[in-house]
């Protein structure tokens, strides 16, 4: 790395004291989400500005995280904190009974990237709320209880969405609400279907869903959910014609396909939502994260005409205090303005064409550990295996040692079981993208040669 934190005016010099007094308070008084409470100790952040953030020692970070896969605009931009604060100095909140400029204006900018004929926006906190909403408009709309969900997939950890989870973080949560199935989705290189080229995997994949369908009663059956990308459990993009393929199932039994775009929508992907690449519309689309970077807690859920038309005379029984929160639905309506104007989500597309995928894709040409690497846009993962013949995983200690050489050579990389998924702010520089790859490389000859 080039940068150094003595060169940068914007880091500021080491505060040890604080650091050990915000250690001191969190230990004390914040319960650590998915966390063992005695285990964990995270690094305090002091700031950050684009696409690197920075401690109270004066180390800066290039961030391949975005946070939690959300800061898609990066730290501190100035347009959009200074739309949160001058909306703060007009009204901060309103409750859902009321309109409100801002709250109008953001649905309306919302469904103005969505596919035709989706035209009402219902506003969450966030997206395991959205999940939980969208599968609530599915059943009303078609008067049917069950929901399908993939295996490998997170839709979030409330009661219904952790039920839609596939992975095992819903282990947790179980019992799990009634009425949600779960079935495999493709991914060729653990294929559950024996598959040997992506039109396999695609094929048996839809045949396998189809059964499942038919297993559960289409007529019974009001929504499949799937992550347009799948994200935590993974990043794996669809394999071709599979999200098609899942359309026409819908389409053939009257079921409503909730595409969940909380991690990749909003330009994450190098489009504007995920199923995009795919030529597709579902008929409710989740979303989160990316619509306002995170800089307040946003989600909602996007509804064909169709499904808002259900409402119409009869009222939506469900409802949030902050359901279009002022000040998260301003941060919203600047940061998809920004999207706009600067181009941001046709940078993002770049970025995968040009830097991250063939970067990426070198170093799994370069290191017999990396199984696989995958990806579109600014989303990607290194799939870390211990024997590329067996693809046996690369065991815990070694992933947090590659993590931690990424880390003293100033990059900070989000490490997911066996891989690192590469999702850095949107805002970052190809130079910044090829500077963290190169930065990658180096970490896995470091600790594995």
């Amino acid at each position: 790395m080039t940068d150094t934190p003595a060169a940068d005016p914007s880091v500021p010099a080491a505060d040890p004291a604080r650091e050990a007094r915000i250690r001191e308070l969190s230990k004390a008084h914040v319960f650590t989400s998915w966390s063992a409470q005695k285990a964990v100790d995270p690094l305090p952040l002091a700031g950050g500005e684009g696409a690197w953030f920075w401690d109270f020692r004066g180390r800066r970070f290039l961030d391949l995280t975005s946070q939690l896969v959300n800061a898609n605009l990066g730290y501190q931009h100035p347009a959009l904190s200074r739309a949160i604060a001058d909306a703060a100095m007009r009204i901060t909140t309103v409750a859902p009974s009321f309109y409100e400029e801002s709250r109008a204006e953001a649905a309306a900018a919302v469904a103005a990237v969505a596919p035709e004929g989706m035209n009402k926006v219902f506003f969450t906190n966030g997206g395991t709320e959205a999940n939980e909403h969208a599968t609530r408009m599915a059943r009303h709309h078609t008067g049917r209880q069950k929901i399908l969900a993939a295996y490998r997939s997170y839709h979030g950890s409330t009661a219904g969405s952790a039920s839609l989870t596939g992975e095992p973080r819903r282990w947790g949560s179980e019992p799990a609400v009634p009425g949600v199935f779960h079935f495999w989705g493709p991914y060729l290189y653990r294929s559950e279907f024996w598959s040997s080229t992506p039109e396999e995997e695609t094929e048996r994949a839809l045949t396998h869903l189809r059964h499942t369908v038919e297993a559960e009663g289409p007529q019974h059956v009001a929504a499949i959910v799937l992550e347009s990308v799948v994200g935590s459990a993974g990043v794996l993009p669809p394999t071709p014609g599979y999200l098609q393929g899942v359309r026409e199932l819908c389409d053939e039994h009257g079921i409503m396909l909730i595409a969940d775009e909380v991690m990749v929508g909003f330009g994450r992907t190098g489009a504007w939502f995920g199923f995009d690449h795919a030529g597709i519309a579902p008929d409710l689309i989740s979303f989160a994260k990316g619509v306002n970077s995170g800089y307040v807690p946003l989600g909602g859920v996007l509804m064909s005409d169709e499904i808002a038309r259900t409402f119409d005379d009869v009222p939506y029984p469900g409802g949030l205090t902050y359901s279009g929160h002022a000040l998260a639905t301003a941060s919203a309506v600047a940061s998809l303005r920004i999207l706009h104007e600067d181009g941001i989500v046709e940078h993002a597309r770049e970025l995968g064409e040009r830097t991250l995928g063939p970067g990426l894709q070198a170093l799994a040409e370069q290191h017999g550990v990396v199984g696989e690497a995958r990806g579109l846009g600014a989303f990607w993962a290194l799939e870390l295996v211990a024997d590329p013949d067996t693809r046996e995983p690369l065991d815990a200690g070694t992933m947090k040692k590659v993590a931690a050489a990424c880390q003293e050579r100033g990059v900070w990389p989000l490490v997911v079981a066996n891989r690192i998924h590469v999702a850095p702010p949107l805002v970052i520089t190809h130079e910044e993208a090829a500077s963290a790859v190169e930065t990658l490389g180096a970490a896995l000859t470091e600790v594995v040669g």
